[in-house]
């Protein structure tokens, strides 16, 4: 039977159509409006370049190519926050620029673009955080800064058309090095306040505001000794109408919640692990749409953000991690960049000089649909039968001895199967137009009757009966392509008894000559075909299981191959995908080892040869794998069905041909065989994964 799982409460997925890259030292990131078109756009602050980036927004998540503006030579803009500060209803642009001492103001023009930067100076004090609100209640914005170098935090006053005060300033204490901010009303007296990220002293500072725009002296709360609190964020943790403060300790590797009495001070702070984690910046929103406010961070030194879900009483869930790619995530912001309602997250890695925005795939739980399958599926494979334009699924039932049809909805939803006989204990299934009528066909390798099943399709998601033809002994694998370069699909299919491939020549009507075979390693399990030594005719290549190693048979293009080169892999190699998975136009390989439960990454030259393999950690006893986008980043991901752990392994690609750590995703009972499409027409690739042991396929459109 087919599986829909339910989702988790909270999902994250890369949405990003492309890397937003530009190694200029992305420091900080800011959304907001800046052509008032209702679309979230970002700025971001350049500290190496000593310029801003303004990417304006399409609406889907993506952006466009950024505009530039300098800050001034050796300015190193650290931070930067937006506000309207002229009163035109356009969105402005305050930097602080940390090398000249000094805040840039770009005023909007409300079409997307901006004035060269006007400067205030911030004396000697290396300003590394800014934020913008109305301190003083008269309807015009103001500015903080927090002073790496003073010690201090300064204030300016708007006097409106973009002016401000002098700055008032006021001490954090010695070696506090402040390094952020977050105003709010703290005590409840009507006027605001500000919070202060002490790194140096281990602490938060809170300057209470008065009527007469000024402050008390910094009162201080604990954050642990050693716990160097970079980063500072506000909100109602725990429904009681005071404001509470969420913390990153960068030196303890911990969130720290400071909830507040609602008289000016704070409970003892309470804290979570982020393992050894150190988190740098902070930020709160409500991510699963629960009405309780949750919280980000940036993980700098693991290569990914956390998540902590907040209850609505003041306690969070344990993080929840998604990866970035990064080992230097330094600052977050949210909202909605593709306007599906659902926040998404954009962080800043500093190392890689990235930006990666991160979808927010909240959506409730569903509820489990089934459609009856046959007996114990083998293989599964998908494709458009009946023209609709929407993806249907085809999967082999090893023990009823016949495939099973789902036409799909095009809402991750399908109808009932309908069955075609197959030959004996059906293993592998592979889709084309066999007879170039434009309409799909399938072909069955039948590991028990030594042979592959032709069922030709008829457009309207219906086949006609079988047509068999004979094999080497005990097909597992098979896959067609031109490989006499006649224009019509041929067939191949591994012997996994006899050892060697099966060549079966299309006549272009549906029909197919009879077998030559070429000799393989030992108990040959799966095949793929490729032109991987750059020679326009298709090549194969071959994962042999008993002598852990794949043959590469490469084509002359006459149908005929040379004899193979066997390259090593790892213990019983036992699937085999091809791509480009380093971007340098070449095919490379990938391999899933059964035993030694990892992942081979063989890198092509383009000449037919391979590097040596690379490999990476999958779940227990990987038996089927695939590639494609997952995280729409243009660079090939991989999908592992691990048998023996029931479930699927997501190895993300760096597109330099090394892949992020797995992450694992439940699915069925022995996962035996995984595909890849956009069964939601959602732009976004799914995973089927057929599932021998609970005898369905389980659908994943959440990973």
């Amino acid at each position: 039977m087919y599986r829909l799982v339910p989702k988790c409460g909270l999902n994250f997925k890369p949405t990003a159509q492309k890397p937003i890259e530009y190694k200029y030292g992305p420091r900080s990131v800011v959304l907001g409006d800046f052509d008032n078109d209702t679309v979230l756009d970002m700025v971001i602050a350049n500290h190496i370049v000593n310029k801003i980036s303004v990417y304006l927004g399409h609406g889907d998540g993506s952006f466009r190519d950024p505009t530039m503006y300098s800050t001034g030579s050796y300015s190193s803009p650290y931070m930067v926050t937006v506000a309207d500060f002229n009163n035109d209803n356009r969105l402005d642009i305050a930097v602080a620029n940390s090398g000249t001492n000094n805040i840039g103001i770009f005023h909007g023009f409300g079409n997307g673009s901006f004035l060269s930067q006007i400067e205030l100076s911030t004396g000697s004090s290396r300003p590394i955080a800014i934020i913008a609100v109305d301190f003083n209640n008269d309807s015009l914005l103001d500015i903080a800064t927090a002073n790496y170098a003073t010690h201090s935090v300064s204030i300016f006053y708007g006097y409106g058309y973009g002016n401000f005060s002098p700055p008032i300033t006021y001490s954090t204490g010695y070696d506090s090095l402040s390094s952020s901010l977050a105003a709010g009303d703290f005590n409840n007296d009507s006027y605001l306040d500000l919070a202060i990220a002490n790194y140096g002293t281990n602490n938060v500072g809170v300057l209470f505001g008065n009527s007469n725009r000024s402050f008390e002296k910094q009162i201080t709360f604990s954050t642990g000794v050693g716990s160097h609190p970079y980063s500072i964020a506000i909100g109602h943790f725990n429904d009681d109408g005071f404001i509470d403060i969420a913390i990153a300790n960068s030196g303890t590797h911990e969130i720290g919640v400071l909830l507040n009495n609602g008289n000016g001070t704070f409970a003892n702070q309470a804290v979570y692990s982020v393992g050894s984690a150190s988190p740098y910046a902070v930020d709160v929103a409500d991510f699963n749409q629960d009405n309780r406010l949750d919280i980000v961070i940036t993980n700098n030194g693991h290569e990914n953000i956390g998540v902590l879900l907040g209850y609505g009483n003041g306690d969070f869930e344990n993080p929840i991690m998604n990866s970035t790619g990064s080992y230097s995530s330094i600052s977050v912001a949210t909202g909605d960049l593709n306007r599906d309602h659902r926040l998404d997250i954009v962080v800043v890695n500093n190392d890689t000089g990235t930006i990666d925005i991160i979808g927010g795939r909240y959506e409730g739980f569903q509820t489990q649909t089934r459609y009856s399958a046959g007996s114990s599926p083998q293989s599964v494979a998908v494709g458009d039968f009946n023209n609709d334009t929407r993806l249907d699924i085809v999967v082999i039932n090893g023990d009823s001895n016949d495939v099973s049809i789902l036409l799909g909805n095009g809402n991750v939803s399908f109808e009932n199967e309908t069955r075609y006989s197959a030959g004996s204990y059906p293993r592998s299934v592979v889709v084309g137009d066999l007879n170039n009528d434009t309409r799909l066909d399938i072909v069955v390798a039948n590991l028990g009757s030594n042979d592959v099943s032709v069922l030709l399709g008829n457009g309207n998601g219906s086949f006609e009966n079988q047509t068999r033809y004979s094999t080497g002994s005990s097909p597992r694998s098979v896959v067609v392509g031109d490989f006499n370069n006649d224009t019509r699909l041929d067939i191949i299919v591994v012997n996994s008894v006899s050892n060697d491939v099966s060549v079966l020549l299309g006549n272009g009507n549906g029909s197919f000559e009879n077998e030559t075979r070429y000799s393989t390693g030992s108990w040959p399990q799966s095949v793929v075909v490729g032109d991987f030594n750059n020679d326009t005719r298709l090549d194969i290549v071959v994962a042999n299981e008993d002598s852990n190693d794949v043959s590469v048979l490469l084509g002359n293009g006459n149908g005929f191959f040379e004899n193979e080169t066997r390259y090593s892999a790892g213990s019983y190699p036992h699937s085999v995908v091809a791509g480009d998975f380093n971007n340098d136009t070449r095919l490379d390989i990938i391999v899933v080892n059964l035993v030694s439960n990892d992942v081979s990454v063989l890198l092509g030259n383009g000449n037919g040869f391979f590097e040596n393999e690379t490999r990476y950690s999958a779940g227990s006893s990987p038996q089927s794998v695939v590639v494609g986008d997952l995280n729409n980043d243009t660079l090939l991901d991989i999908v592992v069905g691990n048998y023996y752990s029931n479930d699927v392994s997501v190895l993300l690609g760096n597109g330099d041909g090394s892949f992020e750590n797995q992450t694992r995703y439940s699915a069925g009972s022995s996962p035996q065989y995984v595909v890849v499409g956009d069964f939601n027409n959602d732009t976004q690739l799914d995973i089927v994964v057929a599932n021998l042991g609970s005898n369905d396929s389980t659908m994943r459109d959440d990973w």
